[in-house]
Protein backbone atom coordinates (compact mmCIF):
# COMPACT_ATOMS: atom_id res chain seq x y z
CA UNK A 1 0.00 0.00 0.00
CA UNK A 2 1.12 3.75 -1.03
CA UNK A 3 2.75 5.10 2.25
CA UNK A 4 0.78 7.73 2.90
CA UNK A 5 -2.63 5.53 2.09
CA UNK A 6 -1.63 3.61 5.09
CA UNK A 7 -0.84 6.50 7.03
CA UNK A 8 -3.88 7.92 6.90
CA UNK A 9 -5.26 4.11 7.38
CA UNK A 10 -3.35 3.71 10.97
CA UNK A 11 -4.64 7.59 11.57
CA UNK A 12 -8.74 7.15 10.64
CA UNK A 13 -9.30 7.58 14.11
CA UNK A 14 -7.46 11.18 14.14
CA UNK A 15 -8.68 12.47 10.74
CA UNK A 16 -12.44 11.58 11.83
CA UNK A 17 -11.93 13.66 15.13
CA UNK A 18 -10.16 16.48 13.39
CA UNK A 19 -13.16 16.05 10.76
CA UNK A 20 -15.77 16.72 13.57
CA UNK A 21 -13.72 19.32 15.02
CA UNK A 22 -13.47 21.70 11.87
CA UNK A 23 -17.29 20.79 11.43
CA UNK A 24 -17.88 21.87 14.96
CA UNK A 25 -16.28 25.18 14.36
CA UNK A 26 -17.94 25.84 11.64
CA UNK A 27 -21.51 25.03 12.97
CA UNK A 28 -20.71 27.12 15.89
CA UNK A 29 -19.99 30.45 14.19
CA UNK A 30 -22.39 29.92 11.70
CA UNK A 31 -24.09 32.95 12.92
CA UNK A 32 -21.66 35.46 12.88
CA UNK A 33 -20.18 33.84 9.64
CA UNK A 34 -20.62 36.40 6.71
CA UNK A 35 -23.89 34.95 4.37
CA UNK A 36 -21.77 36.20 1.46
CA UNK A 37 -17.50 35.94 1.52
CA UNK A 38 -15.63 38.87 0.32
CA UNK A 39 -15.15 38.09 -2.77
CA UNK A 40 -11.16 37.44 -2.90
CA UNK A 41 -12.00 34.76 -0.43
CA UNK A 42 -13.94 32.90 -3.08
CA UNK A 43 -10.56 32.77 -5.31
CA UNK A 44 -8.21 29.63 -5.61
CA UNK A 45 -5.02 30.81 -4.21
CA UNK A 46 -2.14 30.42 -6.39
CA UNK A 47 -0.29 26.70 -6.73
CA UNK A 48 -3.93 25.13 -5.77
CA UNK A 49 -4.77 24.06 -9.31
CA UNK A 50 -1.55 21.70 -9.57
CA UNK A 51 -1.79 18.26 -9.12
CA UNK A 52 1.57 17.21 -6.05
CA UNK A 53 3.82 14.43 -6.87
CA UNK A 54 3.55 13.64 -3.62
CA UNK A 55 0.47 13.73 -1.36
CA UNK A 56 0.71 14.68 2.49
CA UNK A 57 -2.07 12.92 3.69
CA UNK A 58 -5.51 13.56 4.73
CA UNK A 59 -4.48 15.60 7.91
CA UNK A 60 -2.08 17.70 6.60
CA UNK A 61 -4.72 18.17 3.83
CA UNK A 62 -7.65 18.93 5.80
CA UNK A 63 -5.87 21.90 7.56
CA UNK A 64 -4.12 23.56 4.63
CA UNK A 65 -7.84 23.65 3.19
CA UNK A 66 -9.20 25.31 6.51
CA UNK A 67 -6.43 27.42 6.75
CA UNK A 68 -6.61 28.92 2.83
CA UNK A 69 -10.41 28.73 2.32
CA UNK A 70 -12.77 28.74 5.29
CA UNK A 71 -12.96 32.02 5.17
CA UNK A 72 -15.03 31.32 1.55
CA UNK A 73 -17.06 29.60 2.69
CA UNK A 74 -20.76 31.24 3.24
CA UNK A 75 -22.94 31.06 5.77
CA UNK A 76 -25.77 29.34 3.50
CA UNK A 77 -26.39 26.49 5.84
CA UNK A 78 -27.60 29.54 8.61
CA UNK A 79 -30.88 31.12 9.58
CA UNK A 80 -30.61 34.61 7.30
CA UNK A 81 -29.56 33.35 3.97
CA UNK A 82 -32.57 34.05 1.84
CA UNK A 83 -31.06 33.72 -1.21
CA UNK A 84 -32.38 31.61 -4.14
CA UNK A 85 -34.55 28.75 -1.90
CA UNK A 86 -31.37 27.09 -0.01
CA UNK A 87 -32.64 24.60 3.31
CA UNK A 88 -30.10 24.34 5.94
CA UNK A 89 -29.22 20.93 7.25
CA UNK A 90 -31.23 19.59 10.76
CA UNK A 91 -29.27 17.92 12.89
CA UNK A 92 -30.47 14.29 12.21
CA UNK A 93 -30.18 15.13 8.29
CA UNK A 94 -26.83 16.44 8.94
CA UNK A 95 -25.44 13.13 11.02
CA UNK A 96 -27.23 11.06 8.11
CA UNK A 97 -25.46 12.87 5.33
CA UNK A 98 -22.14 12.08 7.19
CA UNK A 99 -22.86 8.52 7.76
CA UNK A 100 -23.87 8.20 4.09
CA UNK A 101 -20.42 9.14 2.87
CA UNK A 102 -19.53 6.58 5.41
CA UNK A 103 -21.19 3.33 4.78
CA UNK A 104 -21.03 4.38 0.80
CA UNK A 105 -24.31 2.40 -0.51
CA UNK A 106 -24.79 2.64 -3.97
CA UNK A 107 -27.98 3.03 -3.48
CA UNK A 108 -29.75 0.04 -5.94
CA UNK A 109 -31.94 -3.09 -5.63
CA UNK A 110 -28.69 -5.05 -5.79
CA UNK A 111 -29.56 -7.63 -2.63
CA UNK A 112 -26.90 -6.53 -0.72
CA UNK A 113 -27.65 -3.40 1.10
CA UNK A 114 -30.73 -2.47 2.65
CA UNK A 115 -30.38 1.19 1.20
CA UNK A 116 -32.96 0.47 -1.33
CA UNK A 117 -35.64 -0.62 1.52
CA UNK A 118 -34.90 2.43 3.43
CA UNK A 119 -35.26 4.64 -0.05
CA UNK A 120 -39.16 2.81 -0.36
CA UNK A 121 -40.02 3.50 3.09
CA UNK A 122 -38.50 6.93 3.12
CA UNK A 123 -41.07 7.57 0.09
CA UNK A 124 -44.04 6.25 1.48
CA UNK A 125 -43.62 8.38 4.48
CA UNK A 126 -42.57 11.51 2.60
CA UNK A 127 -46.07 10.68 0.71
CA UNK A 128 -48.47 10.28 4.12
CA UNK A 129 -46.39 13.57 4.81
CA UNK A 130 -47.60 15.62 1.72
CA UNK A 131 -51.37 13.68 1.63
CA UNK A 132 -50.40 11.78 -1.48
CA UNK A 133 -51.73 8.24 -2.64
CA UNK A 134 -50.32 5.30 -2.95
CA UNK A 135 -50.90 5.03 -6.19
CA UNK A 136 -47.63 7.16 -6.56
CA UNK A 137 -44.57 5.92 -6.87
CA UNK A 138 -41.01 8.04 -5.77
CA UNK A 139 -37.31 7.85 -5.89
CA UNK A 140 -34.28 10.25 -5.31
CA UNK A 141 -32.80 12.38 -7.80
CA UNK A 142 -30.09 15.24 -7.62
CA UNK A 143 -32.95 17.82 -7.57
CA UNK A 144 -35.46 19.60 -9.05
CA UNK A 145 -33.60 20.02 -12.41
CA UNK A 146 -33.59 16.05 -12.73
CA UNK A 147 -37.12 15.92 -10.76
CA UNK A 148 -38.41 17.67 -13.80
CA UNK A 149 -36.53 15.89 -16.51
CA UNK A 150 -38.02 12.68 -15.28
CA UNK A 151 -41.44 13.73 -15.02
CA UNK A 152 -40.97 15.11 -18.45
CA UNK A 153 -39.45 11.94 -19.89
CA UNK A 154 -42.10 10.05 -18.80
CA UNK A 155 -44.54 12.44 -19.77
CA UNK A 156 -42.65 12.48 -23.44
CA UNK A 157 -43.30 8.51 -23.34
CA UNK A 158 -46.77 8.56 -22.47
CA UNK A 159 -47.28 11.05 -25.31
CA UNK A 160 -45.22 7.85 -27.73
CA UNK A 161 -47.77 5.52 -26.12
CA UNK A 162 -50.64 7.89 -27.26
CA UNK A 163 -50.08 7.54 -31.25
CA UNK A 164 -48.49 4.04 -30.95
CA UNK A 165 -45.13 4.98 -30.90
CA UNK A 166 -41.94 4.09 -28.16
CA UNK A 167 -40.10 7.17 -27.97
CA UNK A 168 -37.32 5.61 -25.79
CA UNK A 169 -36.56 3.03 -28.81
CA UNK A 170 -37.01 4.74 -31.70
CA UNK A 171 -36.36 8.36 -30.41
CA UNK A 172 -38.25 11.78 -30.31
CA UNK A 173 -38.53 12.39 -33.75
CA UNK A 174 -40.80 9.63 -34.31
CA UNK A 175 -43.25 11.36 -32.27
CA UNK A 176 -42.45 14.90 -33.86
CA UNK A 177 -42.95 18.11 -32.14
CA UNK A 178 -44.28 18.91 -28.59
CA UNK A 179 -46.24 21.59 -27.02
CA UNK A 180 -45.07 22.38 -23.47
CA UNK A 181 -47.41 25.18 -21.88
CA UNK A 182 -46.92 27.26 -18.79
CA UNK A 183 -47.14 30.89 -17.30
CA UNK A 184 -43.91 30.63 -15.24
CA UNK A 185 -42.00 27.53 -16.40
CA UNK A 186 -38.67 27.42 -13.69
CA UNK A 187 -35.39 27.43 -15.72
CA UNK A 188 -34.63 23.98 -15.05
CA UNK A 189 -37.65 22.87 -16.38
CA UNK A 190 -36.39 24.73 -19.90
CA UNK A 191 -33.24 22.87 -19.60
CA UNK A 192 -35.04 19.66 -18.87
CA UNK A 193 -36.60 20.66 -22.11
CA UNK A 194 -33.34 20.73 -23.87
CA UNK A 195 -32.01 17.75 -22.72
CA UNK A 196 -34.67 15.84 -23.41
CA UNK A 197 -34.61 16.79 -26.91
CA UNK A 198 -38.19 18.34 -26.86
CA UNK A 199 -35.97 21.64 -27.41
CA UNK A 200 -36.63 25.31 -25.51
CA UNK A 201 -38.66 26.55 -28.54
CA UNK A 202 -41.36 23.80 -27.63
CA UNK A 203 -42.51 25.83 -24.56
CA UNK A 204 -45.40 28.29 -25.02
CA UNK A 205 -45.85 31.03 -22.58
CA UNK A 206 -49.72 31.35 -21.83
CA UNK A 207 -51.18 34.14 -20.20
CA UNK A 208 -50.88 35.11 -16.26
CA UNK A 209 -53.85 35.91 -14.32
CA UNK A 210 -54.42 39.33 -14.00
CA UNK A 211 -52.03 40.46 -10.96
CA UNK A 212 -50.80 37.38 -10.48
CA UNK A 213 -48.16 34.66 -11.81
CA UNK A 214 -50.33 31.36 -12.08
CA UNK A 215 -51.78 30.61 -15.36
CA UNK A 216 -55.15 31.70 -17.24
CA UNK A 217 -57.14 28.31 -17.24
CA UNK A 218 -58.83 30.78 -20.06
CA UNK A 219 -56.00 31.17 -22.37
CA UNK A 220 -54.95 27.70 -21.41
CA UNK A 221 -58.15 26.53 -22.82
CA UNK A 222 -58.40 29.05 -25.86
CA UNK A 223 -54.52 27.53 -26.60
CA UNK A 224 -55.27 24.19 -26.26
CA UNK A 225 -58.75 23.93 -28.16
CA UNK A 226 -56.88 25.68 -31.46
CA UNK A 227 -54.18 23.10 -31.38
CA UNK A 228 -55.98 19.38 -30.78
CA UNK A 229 -54.01 16.67 -31.52
CA UNK A 230 -50.65 18.25 -30.78
CA UNK A 231 -48.46 15.88 -28.14
CA UNK A 232 -48.94 18.22 -25.42
CA UNK A 233 -46.92 18.88 -21.69
CA UNK A 234 -48.77 21.03 -18.95
CA UNK A 235 -46.24 22.52 -16.57
CA UNK A 236 -48.42 24.01 -13.70
CA UNK A 237 -46.25 25.72 -10.69
CA UNK A 238 -47.18 24.87 -7.17
CA UNK A 239 -44.90 27.50 -5.66
CA UNK A 240 -43.44 30.27 -7.83
CA UNK A 241 -40.21 31.26 -6.92
CA UNK A 242 -40.98 35.36 -7.20
CA UNK A 243 -44.37 35.33 -5.54
CA UNK A 244 -45.17 31.24 -4.45
CA UNK A 245 -47.98 31.37 -6.10
CA UNK A 246 -49.99 28.05 -7.18
CA UNK A 247 -51.73 26.95 -10.25
CA UNK A 248 -55.59 26.25 -9.69
CA UNK A 249 -54.89 22.58 -10.09
CA UNK A 250 -58.42 21.47 -10.21
CA UNK A 251 -59.17 23.86 -12.96
CA UNK A 252 -56.14 22.60 -15.08
CA UNK A 253 -57.44 18.54 -14.05
CA UNK A 254 -61.01 19.56 -15.46
CA UNK A 255 -59.32 21.05 -18.94
CA UNK A 256 -57.14 17.83 -18.79
CA UNK A 257 -60.62 15.82 -19.23
CA UNK A 258 -61.28 17.63 -21.97
CA UNK A 259 -58.05 17.97 -23.59
CA UNK A 260 -55.49 14.85 -22.63
CA UNK A 261 -52.39 16.12 -22.20
CA UNK A 262 -49.66 15.50 -18.78
CA UNK A 263 -49.82 16.99 -16.01
CA UNK A 264 -46.48 17.83 -14.32
CA UNK A 265 -46.39 19.90 -11.46
CA UNK A 266 -43.25 21.48 -10.01
CA UNK A 267 -43.86 21.79 -6.26
CA UNK A 268 -39.93 22.08 -5.45
CA UNK A 269 -40.32 24.18 -2.35
CA UNK A 270 -44.20 24.52 -2.42
CA UNK A 271 -44.99 21.30 -1.94
CA UNK A 272 -43.96 20.75 1.33
CA UNK A 273 -46.26 23.36 2.48
CA UNK A 274 -48.59 20.07 2.08
CA UNK A 275 -47.76 19.36 5.54
CA UNK A 276 -49.57 22.01 7.36
CA UNK A 277 -53.47 21.76 7.53
CA UNK A 278 -53.51 25.38 6.87
CA UNK A 279 -51.36 25.62 3.55
CA UNK A 280 -52.43 22.37 2.40
CA UNK A 281 -55.68 23.10 0.37
CA UNK A 282 -52.97 25.11 -2.16
CA UNK A 283 -52.51 21.84 -3.54
CA UNK A 284 -55.90 20.30 -3.60
CA UNK A 285 -55.79 18.23 -7.08
CA UNK A 286 -52.12 17.72 -7.26
CA UNK A 287 -52.47 14.01 -6.06
CA UNK A 288 -54.24 13.51 -9.34
CA UNK A 289 -51.04 14.97 -11.28
CA UNK A 290 -49.03 12.79 -13.64
CA UNK A 291 -45.55 13.69 -12.10
CA UNK A 292 -44.84 15.78 -9.35
CA UNK A 293 -41.09 17.31 -8.15
CA UNK A 294 -40.87 17.91 -4.87
CA UNK A 295 -37.01 19.31 -3.55
CA UNK A 296 -35.50 18.22 -0.08
CA UNK A 297 -32.83 20.04 -0.23
CA UNK A 298 -35.07 23.22 0.19
CA UNK A 299 -38.10 23.39 2.51
CA UNK A 300 -37.12 19.82 3.85
CA UNK A 301 -33.60 21.09 5.20
CA UNK A 302 -31.46 17.77 3.87
CA UNK A 303 -28.33 18.59 3.00
CA UNK A 304 -27.30 19.20 -0.98
CA UNK A 305 -28.13 17.38 -3.32
CA UNK A 306 -31.79 15.95 -2.79
CA UNK A 307 -34.98 15.98 -5.01
CA UNK A 308 -37.77 13.77 -4.97
CA UNK A 309 -39.85 12.69 -8.60
CA UNK A 310 -42.83 11.62 -8.29
CA UNK A 311 -45.24 9.59 -11.15
CA UNK A 312 -48.00 7.63 -11.06
CA UNK A 313 -46.74 5.82 -14.57
CA UNK A 314 -44.18 3.13 -13.13
CA UNK A 315 -44.29 0.88 -16.33
CA UNK A 316 -43.66 4.09 -18.14
CA UNK A 317 -40.59 5.22 -16.44
CA UNK A 318 -39.12 1.56 -16.78
CA UNK A 319 -39.32 2.20 -20.78
CA UNK A 320 -37.91 5.04 -20.30
CA UNK A 321 -34.67 4.55 -17.65
CA UNK A 322 -34.21 0.89 -17.82
CA UNK A 323 -30.83 -0.73 -17.66
CA UNK A 324 -29.80 -3.73 -19.82
CA UNK A 325 -26.43 -5.12 -18.79
CA UNK A 326 -25.08 -8.84 -18.83
CA UNK A 327 -24.03 -8.55 -15.18
CA UNK A 328 -26.98 -6.65 -13.74
CA UNK A 329 -30.32 -7.86 -13.23
CA UNK A 330 -33.11 -7.90 -15.49
CA UNK A 331 -35.75 -5.28 -15.28
CA UNK A 332 -38.87 -6.24 -13.01
CA UNK A 333 -42.15 -3.74 -12.77
CA UNK A 334 -41.44 -3.02 -8.66
CA UNK A 335 -40.93 0.56 -7.45
CA UNK A 336 -37.70 0.27 -5.68
CA UNK A 337 -35.89 -1.15 -8.68
CA UNK A 338 -34.07 2.66 -8.85
CA UNK A 339 -31.78 0.93 -11.82
CA UNK A 340 -34.28 1.05 -13.89
CA UNK A 341 -36.36 4.02 -12.71
CA UNK A 342 -33.37 6.96 -12.43
CA UNK A 343 -31.28 8.63 -14.75
CA UNK A 344 -28.44 7.71 -12.74
CA UNK A 345 -26.67 3.42 -12.53
CA UNK A 346 -24.90 4.60 -9.67
CA UNK A 347 -26.86 6.28 -6.69
CA UNK A 348 -25.68 7.84 -3.47
CA UNK A 349 -27.56 6.82 -0.42
CA UNK A 350 -29.36 9.92 -0.64
CA UNK A 351 -32.95 8.76 0.99
CA UNK A 352 -31.08 8.39 4.56
CA UNK A 353 -30.85 11.84 5.44
CA UNK A 354 -34.57 13.04 4.73
CA UNK A 355 -35.19 9.13 6.76
CA UNK A 356 -33.48 10.11 9.84
CA UNK A 357 -35.14 13.75 9.75
CA UNK A 358 -38.77 12.32 9.45
CA UNK A 359 -37.89 9.61 12.07
CA UNK A 360 -36.13 12.31 14.62
CA UNK A 361 -38.99 15.48 13.58
CA UNK A 362 -41.92 13.71 12.57
CA UNK A 363 -45.02 15.26 11.15
CA UNK A 364 -44.94 17.99 13.81
CA UNK A 365 -41.43 18.83 13.37
CA UNK A 366 -41.81 19.52 9.52
CA UNK A 367 -45.15 21.24 10.18
CA UNK A 368 -43.61 23.64 12.63
CA UNK A 369 -40.41 24.48 10.00
CA UNK A 370 -43.01 25.41 7.37
CA UNK A 371 -45.36 27.78 9.72
CA UNK A 372 -42.29 29.33 11.04
CA UNK A 373 -40.87 30.40 8.59
CA UNK A 374 -44.00 31.73 6.49
CA UNK A 375 -44.89 33.53 9.88
CA UNK A 376 -41.63 35.19 9.63
CA UNK A 377 -42.03 35.97 5.65
CA UNK A 378 -44.62 38.06 6.46
CA UNK A 379 -43.75 39.60 9.51
CA UNK A 380 -40.49 40.98 7.17
CA UNK A 381 -42.95 41.89 4.51
CA UNK A 382 -44.95 43.63 6.50
CA UNK A 383 -42.08 45.70 8.04
CA UNK A 384 -40.55 46.37 4.53
CA UNK A 385 -43.99 47.64 3.38
CA UNK A 386 -44.21 49.89 6.50
CA UNK A 387 -40.57 51.09 5.93
CA UNK A 388 -40.06 54.31 4.06
CA UNK A 389 -37.30 53.29 2.25
CA UNK A 390 -38.91 49.62 0.36
CA UNK A 391 -41.81 48.13 -1.17
CA UNK A 392 -43.73 45.11 -1.65
CA UNK A 393 -43.73 43.79 -5.48
CA UNK A 394 -46.30 41.37 -4.40
CA UNK A 395 -48.17 40.28 -1.61
CA UNK A 396 -46.40 37.51 0.92
CA UNK A 397 -48.29 34.43 -0.68
CA UNK A 398 -46.38 32.11 1.76
CA UNK A 399 -42.43 31.77 2.27
CA UNK A 400 -41.14 34.40 -0.17
CA UNK A 401 -40.92 38.58 0.31
CA UNK A 402 -41.02 39.67 -2.88
CA UNK A 403 -39.73 43.34 -2.83
CA UNK A 404 -38.06 46.26 -4.14
CA UNK A 405 -36.34 50.40 -3.47
CA UNK A 406 -38.53 53.00 -2.81
CA UNK A 407 -37.94 56.25 -4.78
CA UNK A 408 -35.30 55.34 -6.75
CA UNK A 409 -34.10 58.16 -9.24
CA UNK A 410 -32.60 57.04 -12.18
CA UNK A 411 -32.01 52.87 -13.24
CA UNK A 412 -33.60 51.07 -11.16
CA UNK A 413 -31.88 47.99 -11.85
CA UNK A 414 -28.10 49.35 -11.35
CA UNK A 415 -29.72 50.64 -7.63
CA UNK A 416 -30.95 47.23 -7.31
CA UNK A 417 -27.58 45.52 -7.73
CA UNK A 418 -25.67 48.28 -5.79
CA UNK A 419 -27.59 47.87 -2.93
CA UNK A 420 -27.19 43.94 -3.06
CA UNK A 421 -23.74 44.07 -3.34
CA UNK A 422 -23.51 46.46 0.01
CA UNK A 423 -26.55 43.84 1.74
CA UNK A 424 -23.67 41.21 0.48
CA UNK A 425 -20.45 43.49 1.85
CA UNK A 426 -22.36 43.58 4.85
CA UNK A 427 -22.57 39.82 5.35
CA UNK A 428 -25.85 39.63 7.76
CA UNK A 429 -28.33 38.47 5.50
CA UNK A 430 -28.34 37.41 1.79
CA UNK A 431 -31.01 38.35 -1.17
CA UNK A 432 -30.95 37.89 -4.70
CA UNK A 433 -32.68 40.01 -7.67
CA UNK A 434 -35.02 39.08 -9.58
CA UNK A 435 -37.49 40.92 -11.99
CA UNK A 436 -40.94 40.48 -11.24
CA UNK A 437 -43.55 42.33 -14.04
CA UNK A 438 -40.98 44.18 -15.53
CA UNK A 439 -40.15 45.50 -12.51
CA UNK A 440 -36.54 45.21 -10.80
CA UNK A 441 -36.98 43.25 -7.17
CA UNK A 442 -35.34 41.45 -4.72
CA UNK A 443 -36.53 37.99 -3.13
CA UNK A 444 -36.35 36.61 0.48
CA UNK A 445 -36.98 33.05 0.84
CA UNK A 446 -37.11 31.70 3.84
CA UNK A 447 -36.62 27.97 4.29
CA UNK A 448 -34.27 27.51 7.09
CA UNK A 449 -34.81 25.51 10.00
CA UNK A 450 -32.70 27.80 12.61
CA UNK A 451 -34.85 31.21 10.97
CA UNK A 452 -35.97 33.02 14.29
CA UNK A 453 -37.68 36.18 15.28
CA UNK A 454 -34.50 38.00 16.20
CA UNK A 455 -33.10 37.16 12.39
CA UNK A 456 -35.66 39.06 10.94
CA UNK A 457 -34.85 41.92 12.95
CA UNK A 458 -31.29 41.83 12.50
CA UNK A 459 -32.02 41.59 8.33
CA UNK A 460 -34.46 44.69 8.86
CA UNK A 461 -31.33 46.79 10.33
CA UNK A 462 -28.94 45.25 7.55
CA UNK A 463 -31.43 46.26 5.10
CA UNK A 464 -31.56 49.75 6.48
CA UNK A 465 -27.95 50.37 7.13
CA UNK A 466 -27.27 49.36 3.46
CA UNK A 467 -29.88 51.54 2.26
CA UNK A 468 -28.57 54.14 4.20
CA UNK A 469 -24.75 53.86 3.09
CA UNK A 470 -23.39 56.37 0.79
CA UNK A 471 -23.26 54.43 -2.60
Amino acid sequence: MHPRLQQDLDQFPQILERTRHLAEGFLAGLQQRPVCPPLASQQLQPGDDRLADEGDGALAALDDFWLRYAEGLSASAGPRYFGFVTGGSTPAALAADWLVSTVDQNSQLSHDTVAAAIELATITQLKNLLGLPEVFNGSFVSGATMANFVGMAIGRQWLGQQRGIDVAEQGVTALGPVQVLSANAHSSSVKALSMLGIGRDALKIIDNLPDSEAIDPVALERHLAASIGAPTLVLASAGTVNTVTFDDLPHLLALRERYPFWLHVDAAFGGVAACSPRYAPRLTGWEQADSITVDAHKWLNVPYDSAIQFSRHLALQMQVFQNHSAYLEAPTLRSDNYLHLTPENSRRFRALPLWLALKAYGRSGMQDMVERNVQLAQLLGTALAASEGFRLLAPVNLNVVCFALKNIEGDAVAARDRFIARLDRHGVVRCTPTLYNGQPGIRAALVNWMTQESDIHLALESMQHCLAEPH
